[in-house]
């Protein structure tokens, strides 16, 4: 499954997932008014699955989601469905800038596993690029100084977890399709959440439908975006573009739901985006030294 790198091409996948996600922040914001969070990611799997069945048979049928790594699907899957857990309850216990910033501390998370497990170097262009990312996330959000309390644990948790999640991802593309990825991520935390989301079932309304559809779509078609720039580039490359999210999300919060975008979060986009141009940046060619030559 190999495929040239390509910062650019993987950029340009993130874009998708960036957009998705926004809409989803919003779509799921909303659609939380009324349901629960084991009812509303039950929905997203099982209303995803029907969306992904387009791309499944465009892309050669349900025997190309055959796969000898089950186990490692159901690893990443359970690990990503408890984070995404623990991301929605922190927000019931704290603020969400708080929530946010410490989310933010995911690529460390990631940068670390992939150089452990997947080989990637760690460079300090790469290095630069988190720094940057990390110190525009707490200009904007400015989290409380401060006792932890229990929230702020659960949100460091679900970031560790989204972490492994990725890095995860990351060694899955190495011999599995995208979209065989995706199909495996909504089964297998379909069937972890059917029981939770059925003890806790609510009956969601006409208008409610609508923006878990529209978390649904973006819920699948966001990883299928963030997988696809995994085969195009590292880890380590791929999760810093992810620091964009705050700023533009700062952005979306102020458009839809007036909330007040202030010179700091002008500072801390700046400095988001200063580290993704860096982490863009492509590599230098080494020096050959005098007197040696290529067939040496």
């Amino acid at each position: 499954m190999n495929r040239p790198a390509s910062k650019l091409i993987a950029a340009l996948w993130m874009t998708g997932w960036l957009s998705l996600m926004l809409v989803m922040a919003v779509a799921g914001r909303e659609a939380m008014r009324e349901l629960n969070v084991f009812e509303l990611m039950e929905l997203r799997c099982l209303i995803g699955l029907v969306m992904l069945s387009p791309v499944i048979a465009f892309s050669g049928g349900f025997a190309r989601l055959r796969t000898s790594r089950l186990k490692q699907h159901a690893a990443r899957n359970l690990v990503h469905y408890g984070a995404q857990l623990g991301w929605f309850f922190a927000l019931t216990l704290i603020p969400i800038g708080q929530v946010v910033a410490i989310e933010f501390t995911m690529p460390i998370w990631t940068a670390l596993l992939a150089a452990a497990f997947l080989g990637e170097r760690i460079t300090l262009f790469k290095l630069a690029a988190i720094g940057l990312g990390l110190v525009g996330v707490v200009v904007i959000v400015r989290p409380d100084t401060g006792s932890i309390n229990p929230g702020q644990l659960i949100a460091l948790a679900a970031a560790v977890g989204f972490g492994i999640s990725i890095a995860l991802v990351k060694l899955l593309t190495r011999t599995e399709p995208t979209v065989s990825i995706i199909f495996w991520m909504l089964v297998v935390q379909s069937i972890a959440g059917l029981i939770p989301s059925l003890v806790f079932w609510t009956p969601p309304s006409a208008a409610t439908w609508g923006w878990i559809l529209l978390v649904a779509f973006c819920g699948t078609f966001s990883h299928f975006c963030m997988t696809r720039a995994l085969l195009y580039a590292d880890a380590t490359i791929v999760v810093p573009m992810d620091f964009l999210r705050v700023p533009l999300t700062a952005t979306v919060g102020w458009l839809v739901y007036a909330e007040r975008l202030d010179g700091l979060t002008v500072v801390g986009a700046a400095l988001i985006l200063a580290g993704n141009l860096l982490n863009l940046r492509p590599p230098q060619p080494r020096a050959v030294p005098m007197g040696s030559s290529a067939g040496t």
